[in-house]
């Protein structure tokens, strides 16, 4: 979850209400791997932490993109005519094509749902009482109450299992399968409920969350959509680093596993006698353990206590 609301005086006019922002996550961290870098892409602006922090070095281009037309004009009131702003997924051909044309030697990826979205509970993400079943981070596309009414018990079963980590998975598909028959999931009560009932009345925070936040990828297509987007970023930089910050076991192994094999120099089969494959690594890992917040900032600010940082620097000839 992307950053700490903390009071910020400095924008509190302009048509956004700038009362507050965003502290983000890891921001030492990320600073301390764009050095040097001029051309920056953030495909995950929010509400423009990160951005702002690098737009301060001379010289620097920001490219800013986010699925939320909230996020994006608090980004825009707080980075300036300076920067260029996208409105849509950083995995959609359109990013991808613009990311290309900018030509970066920095990319970052912030994950998850932010603060901002989560603590609005029009936007569905909480398991706070009476919060409608939304949970979309732009306007588009299939709801979490569509979601739970309207997929199959199979999918329902595989989206529990996968994302949410649940080991119950089939009877909890099962049991909202026999609910929605009676009255249609409409608020996080309707969810919350179902879980009780299936994994007792000591259930609490911590598996509400753990499921809810299952719901939510899977209604933003977020693994599917990083997986793809990947290799397309890595192509993209002109030398530099992709950097991403996880919260979630299934986005950091989707990210763990490729920096790991573009870094192989070597990946065909094991057991074939003649390497046919690219012979030669892509780039570089700048870590092998994740990079995680320090304990003053968990301290700060709980929600980034499952954050972790993996970096990769591209070759330069591979670009």
């Amino acid at each position: 979850m992307r950053g700490v609301l903390v009071f910020n005086p400095r924008f509190r006019r302009g048509v956004v209400d700038l009362t507050a922002y965003h502290e983000p996550v890891l921001l030492d961290e990320v600073l301390r791997a764009a050095e040097g870098a001029t051309r920056v892409v953030d495909c995950t602006v929010g509400d423009g932490g990160h951005s702002v922090a690098l737009a301060l070095r001379p010289g620097t281009q920001i490219l800013g993109i986010d699925r939320d037309p909230a996020a994006i004009a608090i980004a825009r009131a707080r980075l300036g005519p300076g920067a260029t702003l996208l409105t849509t997924v950083y995995s959609d051909p359109q990013a991808l094509d613009a990311i290309r044309a900018f030509g970066p030697d920095f990319i970052l990826l912030d994950l998850g749902v932010s603060s901002r979205q989560l603590d609005e509970e029009a936007r569905g993400f909480t398991f706070r009482p009476g919060a409608v079943l939304d949970m979309r981070m732009g306007t588009e596309g299939v709801t979490a109450a569509e979601l739970l009414n309207e997929w199959p018990l199979g999918e329902l079963e595989q989206v529990l299992a996968e994302y949410a980590d649940e080991r119950r998975a089939r009877r909890l598909a099962r049991e909202i399968d026999r609910r929605r028959t009676r009255q249609p999931f409409a608020t996080s009560d309707d969810l919350v409920n179902a879980i009780r009932a299936v994994l007792g009345p000591r259930s609490g925070p911590g598996d509400f969350a753990r499921i809810f936040q299952g719901i939510r990828i899977a209604v933003n297509d977020e693994l599917a959509g990083l997986s793809r987007a990947l290799p397309e970023l890595r192509d993209a930089l002109v030398g530099g680093c992709l950097a991403v910050i996880s919260y979630h076991s299934g986005e950091d192994r989707v990210v763990k596993h490729a920096f790991r094999e573009w870094a192989r120099a070597c990946v065909c089969p094991p057991h074939q006698p003649l390497c046919t494959c690219r012979g030669r690594p892509l780039g570089r890992l700048t870590s092998r353990k994740p990079i995680v917040p320090a304990g003053p900032e968990v301290e700060a600010n709980p929600r980034a206590r499952s954050a972790k940082l993996r970096i990769f620097q591209v070759s330069e000839h591979e670009t």
